[in-house]
């Protein structure tokens, strides 16, 4: 029996019209160095290891719609992060340039955009994720 390659996911990558400015919000969101920086492509990882993010420029961005609309560019995906006080990190991510969203499904989780338009959700360890 052939025994299957192994697979780790290393990033996830998220589009954008500049890539660098979108990278610096979540670094500054995060604290996560830079790993890896060039034109149009930036990526930032967590100190201790394990998958981070990347960020490509895209000219033909389109920001997407969150809720989701059948006329609108609608989200393909989107970021859930456990922080440990939820009114303080979401002053902290609307500070550095996310928006929150005006329609929130959940009481315990913060749904935002970040300067992109890409959804996020912010959630205590108590609280369940998006």
């Amino acid at each position: 029996m052939k025994i299957p390659p192994r697979f780790t996911l290393a990033a996830t990558t998220l589009d954008a019209r500049d890539a660098h400015e979108l990278a610096q919000f979540y670094q500054d969101l995060l604290g996560w160095p830079r790993r890896k920086e060039e034109p149009g492509w930036v990526e930032i990882t967590p100190p201790d290891g394990g998958a981070g993010l990347s960020f490509q420029t895209e000219p033909h961005f389109t920001r997407p719609q969150w809720p989701s609309t059948r006329s609108e560019q609608q989200m393909m995906m989107h970021l859930d992060i456990e922080v440990d006080d939820l009114s303080s990190a979401v002053e902290r991510a609307v500070a550095l340039g996310a928006t929150v969203a005006d329609f929130q499904p959940q009481d315990d989780v913060r749904v935002l955009c970040d300067p992109a338009g890409h959804p996020l959700c912010l959630f205590t360890g108590t609280g369940s994720s998006g």
